[in-house]
């Protein structure tokens, strides 16, 4: 008998919050109910910004809350080489290319198209699609940039990957996303431009990382916020470019401060120790996220 297989990965680039609680709970409330494995895996490859001193005060928060789980933990910091592999076939595939375009240059080539009176498209997140210039340039001409050592990411061809895959994607969600309810969910991945897939220092970014991680740990129910439910149409088609399996998803709601907000790490948002330093307890947390510090 398979076991369902549940994972909270966290970045360790700051102290968790709220909803870093809730998202934690959660998965292990759902695998207890299913059954199944908890997983733990820190998200570390911004290597500039995660460190280990602040992976400690994760892991020691997540301890506090009384979570438990499967050892080892992963982290991405020491599996560079499998991100590195799966960029390697979308490279050979043809369906990558390095991105040259400096964000100021980029601002400048919309800019310029705006001036006329046209919009420029956004991504879901609301961020201008990226231009795709240099998706033109020759093999010579990459060639030569990147080995005078010009910065660039690499960045999926959408078009190319969407003609690739030649059918409609979707994914079956058991939360309820922003369009509300639960069931199968087609997937749009062009709506998000030519994203990124790598950095020239970094052979990953979280979509082709995040991807691999739940292939290699086998894991079956994505549980995550709501505010990751349409990076999942990127995340399906590179499942689908790389021959991996689809796990089931889950976008809960998130935990938002008195103006409404997604709480965040770098407004500084009030954390687990600093709520734990003011007398708080395991309950007083998981009463107010309105989850079972237990479990049960």
């Amino acid at each position: 008998m398979t076991h369902p297989v549940f994972r909270f990965a966290p970045s360790p680039n700051g102290q968790l919050h709220l909803g870093h609680a809730y998202s934690a709970l959660l998965n292990r409330q759902l695998a207890r109910e299913a059954e199944g494995r908890f997983l733990l895996r820190m998200e570390d490859i911004d290597v500039t910004r995660c460190t280990r001193e602040l992976e400690r005060g994760v892991l020691y928060d997540l301890t506090w809350l009384g979570l438990d789980w499967e050892e080892p933990v992963r982290r991405q910091s020491d599996h560079f080489d499998d991100y590195r592999a799966a960029l390697e076939r979308l490279i050979d595939a043809d369906l990558v290319y390095p991105g040259f375009m400096s964000r100021g240059e980029v601002r400048a080539r919309i800019a310029d198209h705006e001036s006329g009176g046209e919009f420029w498209p956004r991504d879901p997140d609301g961020a201008p699609v990226y231009p795709g210039d240099d998706r033109y340039l020759s093999a010579t001409e990459r060639e030569t940039r990147m080995a005078e050592g010009a910065p660039f990411a690499w960045r999926l061809d959408m078009s190319a990957a969407v003609a690739h895959v030649g059918r409609a994607l979707s994914w079956d969600e058991t939360g309820q996303g922003p369009e509300g309810g639960t069931g199968p969910v087609a997937a749009e991945p062009e709506r998000w431009g030519d994203v990124v897939i790598a950095r020239r220092e970094i052979p990953a970014s979280y979509h082709l990382s995040v991807v691999v991680d739940d292939a290699l740990q086998s894991v079956t129910h994505v549980v995550r916020g709501r505010d990751l439910f349409h990076a999942t149409a990127v995340h399906r088609l590179l499942q689908e470019l790389l021959g991996l399996p689809v796990p089931y998803y889950h976008h809960h709601d998130l935990v938002l401060d008195d103006d409404g907000r997604k709480l965040s790490k770098s407004r500084g948002d009030t954390s687990l120790a600093a709520l734990r330093n003011s007398g708080a307890t395991p309950g007083d947390i998981a009463r107010m996220i309105g989850l079972s510090s237990s479990g049960a």
